[in-house]
């Protein structure tokens, strides 16, 4: 099998330096059935998921006793829908020697059950999924389990590749790397294993993405083995729910595992290798408990871009604040001042019932050469919070960074887009990081017209909603209608992650044309507008307010 595929790579590639790779390659979406009896039971059920999760492939385990006719409905709608079923099976044994022939019949009964089933009900591959480190005498007698599962392996997939429309997959933990071939010490079992399957599932079983003990850095090994091997991989995470909180996503749900599996594109996309995701399992994911609604207060925001204003007019913003029912200042920090300069400032809105979110950015702040001026915020903010009583403490960090305003996006603005996602994951993690600080940001509303990179069907403001605790889309425009339409596609995606949306509206003179601020208007008009808004978005759970840019133009604008 993998000399057949090397030559299909060789021509592949000959191709693909001929005409181009596409860079929009599906990537596949996969989760397993351990119980087939499912599918007779909620056939619908289980598409529906499918299809509301855009999963495109199934590992289905087989029970060879059942009928044929049992899989042909449920496979043949699957396919209809775009959806791969693979056959799943195993057991720890199945390393042994000694089972070698129970193994076999799983590979037997589905090319007979190809043989006489539709094309459209065909079973697309076989999946090992073997785990002899279950086994009671895996630590004792390590290594002639190994030869044995290698020569079990062996058989397997020489028998598949029999069949050449049938894919050999299996699932493996991502550990393997760590453990040397007996007999070839310089090479790891992971590489070995790699090496014999079209595809490996990486059980990258845990529920973060970065550090030490996040899946980037633990499967690191195993996708630069698989670059060199050519072996497609699919990255695992899991939603059963363990002792080990760390190895699952049960305990944080599931917005917290679709954002950490949606950033995972972007991390690979130097791996030509990385194929896409798989959630274990179906029954899990299906019965994840929701998150538990959080209580929506509306917000009324501005923006103070003079730190110094804090000292000079303290009270007299905190006025403005109370009669225009203020309760969300963003305001941007003079890291040269000391922490003193902003306690006062910070308790007496808190008091007056106003979240202060500590603010800064620049276009180039989107330049992976910046990031070190983000983390110098961050940590300034987190430095002070500790510094200060709680009553004191900034709510969050709000980063404005508008890198379309810069010569280099014009002339690579997909180059521009990949350093922000990479400042924006930092940004987001560092503030996560020992802290309980909201993370959020500006955002062009007109950014959903603009594809992610390596993800091209994915929106760009979708992909950086899904980063934040909340995200301030800028729909500068003087009509309800108006931003209403730039903003009410990303209400409908902000809402089904459950993430909140701030709409900002601007009041400083624009020297775009008519339809963009207020100041025209003035703030009466704006204010009648801005109800008609509210009423229109008030439906999405996502509107959690508005925000008027900027306190200075806000405050002296015409009624």
């Amino acid at each position: 099998m993998k000399a057949a595929r090397i030559y299909l790579s060789v021509l592949c590639l000959t191709v693909g330096f001929l005409f181009g790779f596409s860079p929009a390659e599906k990537k596949s979406k996969a989760t397993w059935i351990w119980q087939s009896e499912m599918i007779g039971r909620e056939k619908q059920e289980i598409l529906d998921f499918c299809k509301s999760n855009d999963i495109n492939l199934v590992y289905l385990r087989i029970e060879m006793n059942k009928l044929y006719e049992y899989y042909r409905d449920f496979i043949g709608e699957a396919t209809e829908m775009g959806i791969e079923v693979h056959a799943v099976a195993g057991h720890p044994a199945w390393a042994l020697k000694s089972n070698e022939k129970r193994m076999m019949n799983i590979v037997h009964w589905v090319k007979s059950y190809n043989r006489e089933a539709q094309k459209n009900e065909r079973i697309r591959g076989i999946q090992l999924d073997i785990e002899p480190y279950l086994l009671p005498f895996w630590e004792t007698d390590q290594k002639r389990i190994i030869r044995e599962w290698q020569a079990n392996v062996q058989a397997f997939t020489a028998e598949v590749s029999k069949d050449g429309d049938l894919v050999a997959s299996a699932a493996i933990p991502f550990w393997l790397d760590d453990i040397p071939i007996p007999g070839q010490e310089e090479m790891s079992l992971s590489k070995w294993m790699i090496g014999q399957f079209d595809t490996v599932c990486i059980m990258a079983y845990r529920d973060t993405l970065s550090g030490q003990n996040g899946i980037l850095n633990l499967i690191d090994q195993e996708m630069k083995e698989a670059d060199e091997l050519e072996t497609r991989v699919l990255v695992a995470v899991n939603m059963k729910p363990l002792a080990e909180d760390h190895a699952s996503f049960a305990e944080e749900g599931l917005a917290l595992m679709n954002q950490q599996i949606e950033r995972l594109p972007a991390h690979m996309a130097q791996h030509p290798s990385f194929s896409g995701v798989a959630i274990h399992d179906y029954r899990y994911w299906k019965e994840a408990a929701p998150l538990p609604p959080t209580t929506k207060q509306r917000y009324k925001g501005t923006y103070i871009w003079r730190a110094e204003l804090i000292g000079t007019e303290k009270e007299e913003i905190l006025s403005f604040a109370e009669q225009n029912r203020v309760n969300l200042l963003y305001v941007r920090l003079d890291l040269e001042l000391p922490t003193s300069y902003y306690r006062d400032f910070v308790r007496e809105a808190r008091e007056a019932g106003i979240e202060v979110h500590a603010m800064g950015g620049h276009p180039i702040w989107a330049l992976s050469e910046c990031r070190g001026k983000i983390n110098k915020l961050v940590n300034w903010v987190k430095a002070y919070n500790e510094a200060v009583s709680i009553e004191e403490q900034f709510h969050g960090i709000h980063l404005d960074i508008e890198p379309y305003v810069l010569p280099v996006w014009r002339e690579d603005k997909e180059e521009v887009l990949r350093q922000w996602m990479g400042n924006i994951e930092a940004f987001v993690e560092e503030t996560k990081k020992d802290a309980s600080l909201e993370a959020s940001v500006d955002l062009a509303a007109w950014l959903d017209k603009t594809p992610t990179p390596g993800q091209p069907e994915l929106p760009f403001s979708h992909w950086m909603i899904k980063q934040l605790d909340h995200t301030t889309l800028m729909a500068f425009r003087d009509r309800a209608p108006s931003i209403i339409g730039l903003v009410e596609n990303q209400m409908k995606y902000a809402e089904s992650l459950q993430k909140k949306l701030v709409v900002t509206v601007e009041t400083k003179e624009s020297h775009e044309g008519n339809g963009i601020s207020f100041y025209e208007e003035g703030m009466g008009e704006m204010e009648r507008q801005l109800d008609l808004v509210t009423k229109a978005l008030d439906r999405y759970s996502s509107y959690w307010g508005l925000a008027i840019h900027a306190y200075d133009y806000w405050k002296n604008g015409k009624e």
